[in-house]
């Protein structure tokens, strides 16, 4: 008797054992594939950064941080970084204004409210490339819109060079980028409004309590968790602006629309500096990491004061 009980915990121990590895077997395949698509890419592209690898001049050897010292120096570094976290801060308070806007807008019910919410999305669906084109040919220098517009409207008087001059190209990329992005907010904002209980808006309006306050004192300290985690979505996305900068101006003119993803590219695939190039993305991986970092500090504490 006690030898079949010993036997049967036995059994029972690897039954376990088993069971707890079981899980694990599951996840291997997703495991693998994010390990091949993403850690691998980073791990690799960290490395390179430590060498001067160059397809010119065909040198690999480590050099330390020999890069990174360089890149700390580097006038086009810094002016792509200036730029890009201006892109991104102006773009992303733009949209969560306008998303949020437009999110108060559908959530109330109105006629038709179902097709515009669906035509809503019109501009977020649209390949970037569409969209580059489009404000290439609305903001155009000479025959564009928005200038005959403006001159019809007497706002100005002659044409304005929008994304070849240095003084209006970068904000006209960030324009063409509320545009797009604008609606992806508000649907994000949307599906937070719709999570706050109808009782607790119902229950201020019958204290008396005017639209404006409802919202400020109601409305948006239940929706900023969720409107923190929308905007590190939508900074992030910004920060790695790539395909609308490279359409629309090239990093053009004189490097006054330059980012760290068109000057990676550049560097990386234009002078086939593979060792400089991986230390640029590098840090630009680094400040991303740093934004959604001080994203989910705010977030946290957000959640934690909501219990």
């Amino acid at each position: 008797m006690a030898f079949s009980d010993s036997a049967v915990g036995s059994q029972e121990g690897v039954g376990w054992r088993s069971l707890d590895f079981a899980p694990w077997l599951l996840l291997l395949p997703l495991l693998l594939s994010l390990g091949a698509v993403s850690v691998y890419p980073i791990i690799n592209g960290i490395w390179l950064s430590l060498t001067n690898t160059s397809l010119v001049t065909q040198e690999d050897a480590f050099v330390g941080f020999a890069n990174y010292g360089a890149l700390w120096h580097d006038e086009a570094f810094w002016n792509a970084w200036r730029h890009t976290m201006l892109f991104m801060a102006v773009s992303t308070a733009l949209e969560t204004v306008l998303g949020l806007a437009m999110a108060l807008v559908l959530f109330e019910p109105f006629l038709g409210r179902s097709l515009v919410r669906a035509a809503m999305l019109v501009p977020w669906a649209m390949p970037t490339v569409v969209t580059s084109k489009m404000f290439g040919w609305l903001f155009d220098g000479q025959h564009g819109l928005i200038n005959y517009l403006l001159r019809e409207s007497g706002l100005i008087e002659g044409n304005i060079n929008w994304y070849g001059s240095v003084d209006h190209a970068l904000n006209t990329i960030i324009i063409a980028d509320v545009w797009k992005t604008a609606p992806f907010m508000a649907l994000l904002l949307l599906a937070g409004l719709q999570t706050i209980p109808r009782s607790l808006t119902e229950a201020a309006h019958m204290d008396g309590a005017s639209a404006w306050r409802i919202f400020w004192h109601v409305r948006l300290p239940l929706l900023l968790p969720t409107l923190l985690i929308a905007g590190m979505f939508r900074a992030l996305d910004a920060f790695r602006i790539f395909d609308l900068v490279y359409v629309l101006t090239g990093g053009g003119p004189a490097d006054s629309t330059e980012t760290l993803s068109t000057l990676s590219y550049k560097v990386l695939f234009s002078t086939l500096q593979f060792g400089y190039g991986s230390a640029l993305s590098s840090a630009m991986f680094l400040t991303e990491a740093v934004i959604a970092l001080c994203f989910g500090v705010f977030i946290v504490r957000q959640l934690r004061r909501q219990g």
